[in-house]
Order: structure tokens, then C-alpha cells, then sequence
């Protein structure tokens, strides 16, 4: 399969996983939502909220993550060089945190509180925000500007592959692992910087030559 196709496929999971991380968001805002307006049935709807946030939120968000900071690194986009992706970058680093260290907690507390739901929907409405800068790429290139090499097809590849694969390795373990995906992007971005916007392997090629 050729480069272009394995990008697209990239791109589709990073579009859908993002639409899904998106989703799981509103739906822990109706069960928040829903558990502070019933108090009695709060205890199942923070336990429905949850599950949702183990087995779904938390999958979909990683997988996003991942994407598209790979799909960023792996292409003349770069991290760096335009304000709209430095922007995506930002807002979902710090979204991956504050779901991991702050969110995902609280809901295993099982209490509903209006700082949860008032939570899950912004983080719904930085997905959507972030939609938007996708679509519309405002404000320009960054003084960083460097127009950077696309990444051979094995990249996007893998940048395909390896997320799904942490997929199962989760849902097997019983919850979510992004191993594989970290492991894959902190090397790549490493080797990338080390030969200056070029894999080590592309790098190591043109040596031989």
C-alpha cells in the first residue's frame, strides 16, 4: 500500500477516534447530569460514567492522541510551524492529562459533582474547537516555519496499526495501556530530531547510496 493510503487511514482513525473521544465526553456529562438531578440513582450513573471512561473515553482519546501527533511529527505540519496544530497539540496534551490525572479518578470515586459535569463539557467543546481548527487551519505559520519531509509509508503504518494494537492489549488487561503507541512516538520524534526531519532508517539509506 502506498504512502498516500496509509495516511489516509491514519487520518480516518485519528478523525474517528476523536469523533468517539468526543462522544463518550457528552455521554459522561448526560450521566453527570443525570446522577445530580436524581440523587438516587447517582450511584449507577457515576458507575455507568465510569465504565464509559475505562473501556471507551479513555481508548478513543489515546488513539486520537496518538494519531495525531504522529500524523504532526510524520509530515511537513510539524509540532511547531503552524499555530493551529500548535494549538490541537496543546489542548490535547493537556486534556490527555487532566482526564488521566483528574477526571478519571474523581469518576471512580463514584460522587457527582457540577464541577464533573461542568468538566466533561468542556472537554467536549475543546474536541469540537479543535474539529474547527482542522477544518478552517487559522492564523497562520509560526516564526518556527520550516517546511519539513512527509515520512515513508511504514510510518503511517505503523502510526495505523500500532494504536489498534494497544487497543487489544487493553481491553485484555482490562484497562487502557498506550505502550506500544508512546513507545513508537517518542522514538520516532527522537529519530526525527537526531537526523534533522529525517528518520534514522531514510537517513541511514541515503548514506549508503
Amino acid at each position: 500500500m502506498t504512502a498516500k493510503r496509509w495516511r489516509q487511514l491514519a487520518l480516518w482513525l485519528h478523525v474517528v477516534s476523536g469523533v468517539g473521544w468526543m462522544a463518550q465526553a457528552l455521554a459522561l456529562f448526560s450521566l453527570i447530569t443525570f446522577g445530580l438531578a436524581e440523587p438516587g440513582q447517582a450511584p449507577a450513573a457515576m458507575a455507568m460514567a465510569g465504565r464509559i471512561d475505562m473501556t471507551l473515553l479513555a481508548q478513543m482519546a489515546n488513539v486520537s492522541t496518538f494519531t495525531g501527533f504522529m500524523l504532526a511529527a510524520a509530515t511537513a505540519w510539524g509540532f511547531f510551524r503552524h499555530w493551529w496544530v500548535l494549538a490541537k497539540f496543546l489542548i490535547s496534551t493537556a486534556q490527555l492529562y487532566i482526564g488521566i490525572f483528574v477526571l478519571s479518578p474523581t469518576l471512580r470515586a463514584g460522587e457527582a459533582s457540577p464541577a464533573m459535569a461542568v468538566g466533561a463539557a468542556l472537554m467536549a467543546s475543546a474536541i469540537a474547537f479543535q474539529a474547527w481548527l482542522s477544518v478552517a487551519k487559522p492564523w497562520g505559520r509560526t516564526p518556527l516555519y520550516k517546511k519539513g519531509p512527509t515520512a515513508p509509508a511504514w510510518v503511517f503504518a505503523a502510526t495505523t496499526l500500532i494504536p489498534l494494537a494497544d487497543l487489544v492489549i487493553g481491553y485484555t488487561l482490562g484497562f487502557p495501556l498506550p505502550a506500544l503507541s508512546a513507545l513508537f512516538l517518542v522514538g520516532y520524534v527522537a529519530s526525527r530530531s537526531m537526523s534533522g526531519g529525517k528518520t534514522l532508517i531514510s537517513w541511514s539509506r541515503e548514506q549508503a547510496v
